[in-house]
């Protein structure tokens, strides 16, 4: 008896709470398509070009690299307010020189991916030829 009723209050709750967020629920699903599609048409033009992998390979191991933060900190000699850039638990003077630093790593990575390749494409195969 009480069962249909807290089932049609359940529907109308989901109902009332789909029309207030379905704004945004839509826009996310607009950017998720659009990304999508970027991606797509990214994957169609990498198809005719022979750097695209590097590009690839470069966006992977940024990824997997912090980004450079800015913070506040209180000078030694002159007890007022500087901002410092941090990357890694260092701090830099400049963002350029802290981004220098962040590029390097990026470097570092993806030259060491490039170095395993081989190996890694030889254990694939399982009798140490290359493909």
């Amino acid at each position: 008896m009480l069962q249909p009723l807290i089932e049609v209050v359940l529907l109308i709750a989901a109902g009332l709470l789909l029309y207030r967020f379905h704004r945004q629920m839509l826009a996310g699903l607009k950017r998720f398509d659009a990304r999508n599609r970027a991606r797509r048409v990214q994957e169609i033009h990498d198809r005719g070009d022979a750097l695209a992998h590097f590009r690839h390979t470069l966006a992977r191991a940024e990824e997997q690299v912090e980004p450079v933060s800015e913070i506040v900190v209180t000078d030694e000699r002159t007890a007022t307010d500087v901002t410092r850039y941090l990357f890694e638990g260092e701090q830099f003077q400049s963002r350029a020189d802290a981004e220098r630093v962040r590029a390097d790593k990026v470097r570092a990575l993806a030259r060491k991916f490039y170095m395993e390749l081989p190996a890694a494409l030889a254990a694939r195969r399982g009798d140490g030829r290359l493909n």
